[in-house]
């Protein structure tokens, strides 16, 4: 009996060991597909908001997992925002504080380290800047903005190619032949499937043009918003429907059609942009592109000379839509596509499926098109998340949430350690019910790119779920106050209002925390603004218009200023 109680004590030791060792073992990495569109509104997805156009297979990623509705970008331009979402810094930090400059490449971005980790990294569509991204074992992206129509692309293997069709297409094409063909089993991936749409000029693919070029939408409550209760800032953008989008290359009225009406572009290189992107069809598309746009050149000429200044904005904002929403129909059939994929093949299980746009858009709202702006329709930007397993189902979060967020979401998720110079919180807590471990409830916002094309003036901003604080600064030195949820659709600045005394002081306060929290100040602002400044006074890159206009007095001035 004595030996046999002396043995069990052992038994029950080695059980528990090897029980702990279990328990012990690491979870499975996951995958990541990170899918991103260019200039996709939140108001272009149903899962927000169906009064546009439906987007079922985008919504698939909502109803899998949590839409965000307080999603937001740090700096609403293209190339930015993707060097913020690669690098988790802000603009100010990572270099690339506007679409002119090149970007860092000393910066360290979270893809390289996925790489070093063992996980397979791969890159289809658009990147926007760079012709090499770091730590990617296959990529092929667009040159710069890319093209709609049989694009070319930058490869790591194959060189420069140009493939025939549709880009949107194209892209998913590229991204399902890798899952299929290259794709390593054994090994984690993260995968990039970066779209081209809906960027300007907004060419919708052949088998959509029946549709939606005859469709009409709703138009939005501000179309002829005044800018009455705001600023110089808003007062002096050039992103107007009517006075400041291309005849040509955005309305797609022939060249020909506007020098028969005496049309003025509003650009110089409005005809040029017609030509860059409808002048690629090869005979067979572009014999469709006539069949659909030819008509609705021939109504205009015969509408044009009665039509009054209003009747001429209604017509340019359904052009518009028509041919920014026919550009993600088939970025929602092709999100589909991938889904359907994942699903047959088993990968949905460990897969985390992100969908979001590099920022947001305006849609006609404050009469506008384009972004760069602190509103909502520029600085929120849509984000959906699935885990299967992870993330419940159908779920949301109203946290302020921030592009800058994404790479050390993604690294914690793979368990790789983050630099500690990333300056983004991780949404697992979120993304996992555990939301009293977020303590995050203000982001800060700054924007660079002026006097330029648009001629959205320099700004930064605190941005709280109540409140937006916003300084406008070079050119004018003006503040904003806009209370979200009184002023939905923020048409009034209440800075000056004593009612909101204690607020504006109170959110002053922690904007200075924030611009020392995230190391960003006036001399910053100041070395870059100047170095913009050099740059376009060497290059004479100018937009024409009040941009150009602006450049000429500031290089004049700047002439005075040396010879004194």
């Amino acid at each position: 009996m004595k030996r046999v109680f002396q043995i069990i004590p052992i038994t029950l030791l080695i059980v528990s060991f090897w029980s702990c060792k279990q328990e012990e073992k690491p979870a499975e990495r996951p995958n990541i597909i990170f899918i991103m569109s260019d200039d996709h509104a939140y108001q272009a997805i149903s899962a927000y908001s169906n009064h546009l156009i439906e987007t079922p297979n985008i919504d698939r990623i909502a109803k899998m997992g949590m839409l965000f509705t307080n999603a937001t970008v740090t700096n609403s331009i293209c190339a930015p925002s993707r060097a913020t979402i690669l690098t988790g810094k802000h603009s100010h930090l990572n270099g690339k504080v506007d679409n002119h400059f090149p970007f860092d490449t000393t910066n360290v971005t979270f893809p390289q380290l996925f790489q070093e980790a063992g996980y397979q990294t791969a890159m289809f569509g658009k990147l926007h800047f760079g012709n090499n991204p770091k730590g990617f074992d296959q990529f092929k992206i667009l040159p710069g903005q890319g093209k709609y129509y049989n694009p070319d692309f930058i490869t790591k293997n194959e060189g420069n190619i140009q493939v025939e069709g549709y880009v949107t297409d194209i892209i998913t094409e590229m991204t399902l032949d890798w899952l299929q063909n290259e794709r390593k089993a054994e090994d984690p991936f993260l995968l990039f499937y970066l779209h081209k749409a809906p960027h300007r000029e907004w060419l919708p693919a052949e088998r959509h043009l029946a549709e939606f070029t005859t469709r009409s939408f709703p138009e939005p409550a501000t179309l002829f918003d005044d800018y009455s209760g705001r600023g110089r800032a808003a007062h002096e953008a050039e992103m107007n429907l009517l006075k400041d989008m291309h005849w040509a290359g955005d309305s797609k009225i022939y060249p020909s059609v506007m020098d028969e009406l005496g049309i003025e572009e509003t650009s110089n290189w409005g005809k040029a942009a017609f030509e860059g992107e409808v002048g690629r069809l090869n005979p067979a598309q572009r014999a469709v592109w006539d069949q659909y746009y030819w008509p609705i050149n021939e109504d205009f000429k015969k509408r044009y000379p009665t039509m009054t200044e209003e009747e001429k904005m209604k017509w340019r904002y359904q052009r518009y839509m028509q041919d920014y929403l026919g550009t993600i129909k088939a970025v929602d059939e092709n999100v589909g596509r991938v889904l359907d994929y994942l699903e047959a093949n088993g990968l949905m299980e460990n897969t985390i499926i992100v969908y979001t746009s590099d920022q947001g858009f305006y849609l006609g709202e404050h009469g506008w098109f384009d972004k760069r702006f602190i509103y909502d329709e520029s600085f929120k930007t849509p984000l959906l998340v699935a885990w299967p397993g992870k993330v419940a189902p159908g779920s949301k979060s109203n946290e302020m949430v921030q592009n800058l967020d994404f790479a050390q979401t993604f690294l914690e998720a793979a368990g790789i350690q983050a630099p500690s110079d990333m300056q983004g919180e991780s949404l697992i807590p979120l993304l996992t019910g555990q939301t009293d471990k977020w303590t995050r409830d203000a982001v800060y916002y700054h924007y660079y790119e002026y006097p330029s094309v648009h001629m959205v003036k320099r700004h930064y901003a605190i941005v709280t779920k109540e409140y937006k604080l916003v300084h406008y600064y070079f050119d004018t030195d003006e503040w904003e106050l806009i209370d979200r949820i009184k002023d939905p659709q923020e048409l009034n600045n209440v800075y000056d209002d004593p009612a909101y005394a204690e607020i504006r002081q109170n959110l002053h306060t922690r904007l200075d925390g924030l611009r020392e929290k995230y190391g960003d100040n006036s001399q910053i602002s100041q070395r870059y603004l100047q170095e913009y400044l050099d740059y376009m006074e060497e290059n004479k890159s100018y937009a024409g218009g009040k941009n150009t206009e602006l450049l000429n007095k500031i290089f004049e001035d700047r002439k005075k200023e040396k010879g004194n």
